[in-house]
């Protein structure tokens, strides 16, 4: 796979790998985490979340300025590796549950993930950049495309093996306090402190039913106040283990990219070298129209992918909660004695299962291709992902006619809602769509900005990229707002529109961008 490339390339792939590991861990269990360690709404959680979210990728910008300004790139991305390990240990203090001081508890956990994001933005859109001049030496330049495919591929490797630490972990916990999982409790749970007797009577016979079946040695009798406490405690400190589990993966990280940081090449270094005969005096010594033209061309990018991450983040927010609620967990427990893998986070797996799986035949496709001269260019490629989006949320809309709202579930019993709910396969069909649809956005986006940014403005671009994936983020929490106020089914429906509106327009530009990235 690594033949023909650049020997760097492995280096940062497993760089990458293990910070994605770590960062996955934490993205798998967040919005659950969130709202049972908090008591929060889905809306407010949307809120948090989508701040986060839209920070990692916003301070991406502030770390490729950083890089650019002070020309130590590989300093700033080591700086980043160990600012995220602070972070995630800042969050994985355990701390009770219910939170003493809600104002207290909850700004401490959004200063480590504060941390967690700029530290990603110091790391992230840097490492691209490096990467990205592996490719500008003439030996490997036609190879650009597949490079990004393989290090985009090596971050799902990472990326589907954290969701199963994180349920791994965070149901040994559970175990370990005789409790089992249940995805209803902690909202239950939380409604409960707040109201008592006084909740509505369908959800307080499904908490009592949900509590006598949580205790895998069923004492002689429950209170459900002193359970509600003890399962929401147990329930969030299991998940603050969890994050222990991403410092140990940051570690890792930061040893290999220190063990390979000598192989990288320096951005800082671009167009100066006497050495790099990849750059010629007319790259180096680009026109002000010239320039000009390839940072429109990258903006009109940029604003095109908002609306992909707009709709594929949804991945860890309103469809992370629709799995929770309208899915059949129960067929998914895979038990392994010391712990159980089940829950609504073990769908954060699929997507990474499926980049890892299905790039090899990406790539392979797109060689078959050009060898016979009919591979579609970057922009297209971009185009007809939008449209492979569209098609997801189609999929999922459509299975979505016949359920009803959420608001609807808190007058339905236990035994209506289990009816109700649908196969595992219609995520992991979902999923699937959605994967193809970023194998044809996310890496090759990254290549076609590491081409067409001007020399001297690689990091700054690369920072860009990552900054339309955080106002993409910055409105996830509309996720959460049509999940909760409209039919399911039309929550889809406006991400179907996003996308296939994106692509429409992305197919008028595409000649004009085809022409810039000559």
């Amino acid at each position: 796979m690594f033949k023909n490339h650049p020997k760097g390339l492995l280096g940062a792939a497993l760089s990458n790998m293990g910070e994605r590991f770590g960062f996955y861990i934490m993205m798998a269990i967040l919005t659950l985490f969130i709202s049972a360690k908090f008591g929060l709404s889905e809306t407010t959680t949307g809120y948090v979340y989508s701040a986060f979210y839209a920070s990692i990728y916003l301070l991406a910008l502030v770390g490729g300025l950083i890089a650019d300004r002070t020309k130590r790139y590989k300093g700033t991305i080591l700086t980043g590796l160990v600012m995220m390990a602070v972070g995630y240990l800042i969050i994985a203090i355990p701390t009770p549950t219910p939170v003493p001081s809600m104002g207290l508890y909850l700004a401490l956990t959004c200063f480590g993930l504060l941390v967690i994001a700029f530290g990603n933005g110091l790391f992230k859109g840097n490492l691209q950049a490096i990467v990205g001049q592996m490719y500008d030496n003439n030996e490997y330049s036609d190879r650009r495309d597949s490079g990004f495919q393989i290090f985009y591929m090596f971050i799902n490797i990472g990326g589907f093996f954290a969701p199963w630490i994180a349920i791994g972990v965070r149901n040994w916990w559970l175990k370990v306090n005789n409790f089992d999982y249940n995805a209803g409790l902690p909202e239950l749970c939380h409604e409960y402190l707040k109201q008592g007797d006084a909740m509505p009577a369908e959800s307080l016979t499904r908490l009592t039913e949900y509590a006598n079946n949580a205790y895998l040695s069923a004492p002689a009798s429950i209170d459900l106040t002193t359970f509600a406490n003890s399962y929401l405690d147990v329930f969030n400190r299991g998940f603050q283990y969890a994050f222990m589990a991403a410092i140990v993966a940051m570690l890792i990280s930061l040893v290999i990219y220190i063990t390979n940081k000598n192989k990288f090449p320096d951005p800082a270094q671009k167009g100066t070298s006497k050495s790099n005969t990849s750059i010629s005096k007319e790259e180096i010594q680009m026109s002000v129209q010239e320039i000009k033209q390839r940072i429109y061309a990258l903006f009109a990018v940029f604003g095109i992918v908002i609306f992909f991450w707009l709709s594929f983040h949804q991945n860890g927010y309103s469809l992370t909660l629709f799995a929770r609620d309208y899915v059949n967990l129960d067929v998914i427990n895979i038990n392994l004695g010391f712990t159980s893998i089940k829950g609504a986070e073990i769908f954060q797996a699929v997507n990474p299962f499926f980049v890892v799986t299905l790039t090899p035949l990406i790539m392979w496709i797109f060689g078959s291709l050009k060898r016979r001269g009919k591979e579609p260019s970057t922009p297209m490629k971009i185009a007809i992902g939008m449209g492979i989006a569209s098609l997801a949320y189609i999929f999922l809309m459509v299975f979505s006619l016949a359920l009803p709202a959420k608001e609807s579930l808190s007058s339905m019993s236990a035994s209506d809602i289990s009816a109700m709910q649908v196969t595992p396969w219609i995520m992991v069909g979902l999923y699937f769509i959605l994967t193809v649809a970023e194998l044809f956005i996310s890496p090759l986006g990254i290549s076609f900005v590491s081409k067409v940014a001007p020399p001297h403005l690689q990091g700054l671009m690369q920072g860009f990229w990552l900054a339309a994936t955080a106002i993409g983020n910055s409105l996830l929490f509309i996720g959460g707002i049509l999940y909760t106020t409209v039919p399911i089914w039309a929550c889809w429906f406006v991400f179907v529109a996003a996308t296939a509106a994106s692509m429409i327009v992305m197919l008028f530009m595409v000649k004009w961008l085809e022409r810039v990235a000559r």
